[in-house]
């Protein structure tokens, strides 16, 4: 009598319940992706709305806003761009606006990048000590020192100036810029700072050749932190700056609203200005801003 081996048949008999194993993978892959295409669609939808509304709502007319606010302008109000532009000085808020922020970005990243490349790799009794100062700026706010702000710009007669918006600005950018651009460069390997010593190479030299080369992906998310924050800042220049000719684009819209009534047609329209070169910088930079982002604070 012959005894029939259970090898071949075993393989077959493995091979089904790893099948429906593949497919019930497969499915649950497909349940995934379509949910989460779904939340994404629908958190675009809910931030692609607003944006749309308000353009829509900027060439009505404010009797006709009341009257009909979610609808299409009946008639397309223009005017409201040119009144706005006029009544509210936009020009010369968003030139101040633009300085403000240009220049405010561009020491944050170079203090910090400074501060950094001493803090990591530059070895100092006092590196905790005053690396932990700028850190714990972090936790302070602005509502928190609005008012030590204010007296102290006036004992020192830096209200209604540029330099004394500039430097509060300057200074709360720090502490998050010293944050994340140690971490990063604390990554660079210290081999490479080394190898540029013994060459000859001074500090200076090595960090204008070899740091800021190399730190390009946290000033990339440095600076879209520090474009959006100063651009939509509102309560520290209102307080330190009086003057129409000083005043950033978020103080100027205000104009157009008062705690009786607010005509909304230019309101509307002054926030779609001042919307404006956030969306070109967003289109320009749009590579770099998701490489920053990707890339991250800390490297590796």
């Amino acid at each position: 009598m012959k005894i029939i081996p259970q090898t071949i048949a075993d393989p077959i008999k493995e091979k089904q319940p790893r099948r429906k194993k593949n497919l019930v993978q497969n499915e649950a892959g497909i349940v995934s992706r379509l949910f989460f295409g779904v939340v994404l669609s629908l958190f675009s939808v809910l931030s692609i709305l607003p944006l749309v509304w308000l353009a829509l709502s900027s060439f009505k007319t404010t009797q006709e806003f009341q009257m009909n606010r979610l609808g299409l302008p009946l008639n397309w109000f223009f005017k409201n761009y040119l009144f706005a532009w006029k009544i509210g000085n936009m020009g010369t808020l968003v030139l101040n606006s633009l300085f403000y922020t240009s220049i405010s970005t561009i020491a944050v990243i170079f203090f910090s990048l400074a501060a950094a490349f001493a803090f990591a790799k530059i070895k100092s009794k006092a590196t905790p000590f005053l690396y932990g100062s700028f850190v714990i700026g972090i936790l302070l706010t602005i509502q928190s020192i609005m008012v030590p702000l204010f007296l102290m710009a006036n004992t020192v007669n830096l209200l209604d100036t540029r330099l004394g918006v500039l430097i509060p600005y300057v200074g709360l950018g720090l502490p998050l810029g010293v944050y994340l651009c140690t971490e990063y460069v604390k990554s660079i390997h210290d081999s490479i700072v080394e190898s540029a010593r013994i060459d000859g190479a001074g500090y200076f030299k090595i960090f204008g050749v070899i740091i800021l080369p190399m730190a390009k992906p946290v000033v990339s998310t440095l600076a879209i932190l520090n474009v959006l924050t100063v651009w939509n800042e509102f309560m520290m220049i209102n307080i330190l700056v009086s003057r129409e000719t000083l005043k950033s684009l978020p103080v100027g819209i205000m104009k157009f609203s008062s705690a009786l009534s607010s005509d909304y047609g230019k309101q509307f329209a002054a926030l779609v200005i001042g919307l404006l070169p956030l969306l070109l910088f967003y289109l320009v930079f749009r590579n770099k801003i998701t490489e920053g982002v990707s890339a991250g604070a800390v490297k590796g």
